[in-house]
């Protein structure tokens, strides 16, 4: 286990990306409140506006793809080192035999700095920096509206003093103070901060507005109760071998760790210098060699600085030691080039794998074919369900018009997290019933493991297991049983990914006459969607590591978030209305994509209407109502696509985008022009396979306004005859 993505640990990850073969072959795992985390040394850069947000990121999700290692996104909040758990929020608590600790630090904000602040709500630490970053960036307006406001920077050490001047370079107008300790700012300092109109004030000056907190680090709360050796300000105690004493299994370093008799202040410096003394160590201690004592250097290199106001040129300050050099422009392109090479060099081992494996695709883009579906179906003389697919299937009528709906659904591990994996492959199977309007009542799990040690098969298990809980308890489903395998492939670089999970899902109608289905669209029906798509590009783009984290942490928190309060209020909406009918037909997009499920719905309706001798319905399908995740369409512009999308693309032989009356689907186009990159995005967004993708409703026109006006619900189009 890697706890915390530190600078150290992000280098240990890019070390085992571009070197594999040094990675230890066991599962490891990586957990951190973010994908991503902030390079501190650009950090006042990006609050001084020299760097965008993206140019200062650590791509956390994309190294540890690179690097074979799992990474589970949560926020830690205590350990239990006597069963090596680790507790994390809104989720079960994970297993560890080892653990590196690199989770960083928080701001001190203590009884004496406290005196001096008469308003805590206005008060915000520096760390964690995404957090604070925000927080500025909401003070901007503020800050061009009421300059005369003063704005506080409470600390004395270099961090504070940077941070001040980047403030200044942000906001050119606002009365800007830096309160310190006296004697603690040197002269240099003090010169330039009286140019660039920053008030240095006293601990003792009150301060009645918003100030940032740059008063020095502490470990995280939690570790103080863990029971490990810590220092006065909560750092892990550790030997020269990183090693907690007593404790060989425990890691720590960064901000979090200190050596018990070389002390270093927490700084990004010794962070850095200790990323090659712990990967060294944690492979020699999975080959069971001796492990290599680290001495880190007493004096570290600090460049401080950076665009200071009235400077015509950016200029910063070299120290050493007692040594200081600057403000000089030189010093500042020094460490603009320092800071761009750290920061690139993350970048090029990310993209190792970049275009240069065929992977195919996961989650529910891994199903077959429609095409080699049917043909089977057909061959095998299953002519029902080959000519009628269900969302799912009538198993039973216990009595009257009472009956049990049963579906079956799975896929290979989506995500490297098996909680999150396991949760989202039961959401996933859940809307096959929520399709047909039933409540899940019951499911049965068929798990695959990799074959592995038994205690690891179990931790996965487990995790597995509470992630297809914490879907099915809320809709107060239960898993009553099911059926564990042990996998004979070969285990994949990164063990998590060799899951499997199918589940059968069962739920109990008490009318047969009010269940939703495919067919049963009617002309004047408006078509609503319950979200967006294009999970399937963005999963495709993601496994070749050329979609920022932030575009994949999007596409997961969608298809982790369940669709059960969607569905049930859909059917309490239904059940108070006059009329129970209102909603005509009913649909879950997957695998197939937007398309091929709304093919689906148009073909069983028109085999229905044919046989009663109605005339046959067509959909009109608006192209620019469509709505789509969040840098989907521009991964369609590029080229991107899922393994499944070829094969759905047969699906677009529905589509009449030329005037043709006999089609299916009547693709309008409205703004977007024919032919363009943007009308080529649209259609390939259509045959996008979707894991725990949407529902699309067909349903009467009042009835689409009252869930247009008060729901997330959208309209992407109409029913018409043909």
């Amino acid at each position: 286990m890697l706890a915390g993505g530190g600078h150290t640990h992000a280098l240990l990850l890019k070390r085992w990306a571009m070197h594999p073969h040094l990675r230890p072959n066991c599962l490891i795992t990586l957990v951190n409140r973010d994908s991503t985390t902030i390079y501190s040394g650009m950090f006042p850069g990006l609050v001084a506006g020299d760097y965008e947000l993206n140019e200062v990121l650590i791509d956390l999700r994309m190294l540890t793809d690179r690097a074979g290692v799992s990474l589970i996104v949560g926020e830690i909040h205590s350990l239990d080192l006597s069963e090596n758990r680790l507790f994390l929020e809104n989720r079960p608590p994970l297993s560890f035999s080892q653990i590196s600790f690199d989770v960083g630090s928080e701001t001190i904000f203590d009884e004496e700095i406290s005196k001096s602040i008469q308003n805590k709500s206005l008060i915000f630490p520096v760390k964690p920096f995404s957090q604070s970053f925000e927080w500025i960036k909401k003070l901007d307006i503020e800050s061009i509206s009421k300059p005369s406001d003063p704005f506080t920077v409470v600390g004395s050490g270099l961090a504070a003093v940077e941070i001040a001047f980047a403030l200044r370079r942000r906001w050119p107008n606002r009365n800007l103070r830096l309160q310190s300790f006296p004697g603690t700012i040197k002269r240099s300092f003090k010169n330039e901060l009286a140019s660039s109109r920053i008030e240095l004030i006293d601990p003792k000056s009150i301060v009645l507005s918003h100030a940032l907190l740059c008063t020095g680090n502490q470990g995280p709360t939690w570790l103080k109760n863990c029971g490990l050796e810590v220092n006065q300000v909560g750092r892990i105690m550790t030997n020269s071998k990183l090693q907690v004493n007593g404790r060989d299994n425990i890691f720590a370093v960064g901000d979090c760790g200190v050596i018990k008799k070389n002390f270093r202040p927490p700084a990004g410096v010794w962070a850095v210098r200790a990323a090659l003394p712990l990967a060294r160590n944690i492979e020699r201690y999975f080959c069971g060699k001796r492990l290599l004592s680290w001495r880190p250097q007493l004096i570290a290199l600090k460049l401080v600085g950076g665009r200071l106001y009235k400077s015509k040129y950016p200029s910063a300050w070299l120290l050493w030691g007692a040594l200081r050099i600057g403000p000089h422009p030189f010093i500042w392109k020094l460490k603009e080039f320092i800071d761009r090479k750290f920061i690139n060099d993350f970048a090029k081992a990310s993209d190792m794998r970049k275009n240069k494996e065929n992977l195919d695709c996961r989650g529910c883009a891994a199903k077959v074919s429609s095409q080699t579906l049917r043909s089977a179906l057909k061959a095998a003389e299953l002519f029902e369900i080959e000519g009628h697919s269900k969302d799912a299937a009538i198993v039973g009528s216990p009595f009257a018009n009472a009956v049990w709906i049963q579906s079956v659904d799975g896929f290979p591990a989506l995500l490297n997290d098996p909680w999150l994996n396991a949760r989202i492959s039961t959401l996933h199977s859940c809307s096959d019933l929520w399709a047909r309007g039933v409540p899940v009542s019951s499911a049965q799990a068929v798990i695959t493991l990799p074959s592995i040690h038994s205690d690891l098969q179990k931790e996965m298990l487990t995790q597995c297991l509470s992630g297809i809980k914490s879907a099915l308890e809320p809709q107060q489903a239960n898993l009553i049983g099911g059926h564990t395998f042990e996998s004979r492939a070969e285990i994949p670089g990164n063990i998590s990914l060799g899951i499997e999970i199918a589940l059968s899902v069962n739920g109990f109608a008490e009318d047969k006459s009010h269940l939703w289905g495919k067919a049963g669209l009617l002309p004047g029906d408006e078509i609503l969607i319950s979200r967006g798509i294009g999970s399937g590009v963005i999963f495709a783009a993601s496994m070749k590591g050329v979609v920022p984290s932030s575009i994949v942490d999007n596409a997961v928190l969608q298809l982790s978030k369940s669709q059960y309060n969607c569905f049930e209020s859909l059917r309490c909406r239904v059940r108070n209305s006059s009329d129970s009918s209102v909603i005509h037909a009913c649909t879950d997009i997957t695998g197939f994509g937007l398309l091929g499920h709304l093919g689906e719905m148009v073909e069983e309706t028109n085999i229905y209407r044919l046989k009663v001798s109605l005339p046959a319905i067509k959909i009109n399908l608006f192209a620019n109502e469509i709505p789509s995740l969040p840098g989907a369409k521009t991964l369609f512009h590029a080229g991107y696509e899922s393994t499944l999308a070829p094969s759905n693309r047969s699906f677009w032989s529905l589509l009449d985008a030329n005037g043709k009356s006999s089609s299916l689907i009547e693709l309008i186009h409205g703004t977007t022009k024919l032919g363009t990159a943007e009308f080529k995005a649209i259609k390939e967004l259509l045959v996008d396979p979707q894991t725990c993708g949407p529902l699309v409703i067909s349903c009467e026109p009042n009835f689409a306004k009252e869930l247009l006006n008060n729901t997330a619900w959208q309209r992407i189009g109409s029913v018409d005859l043909i």
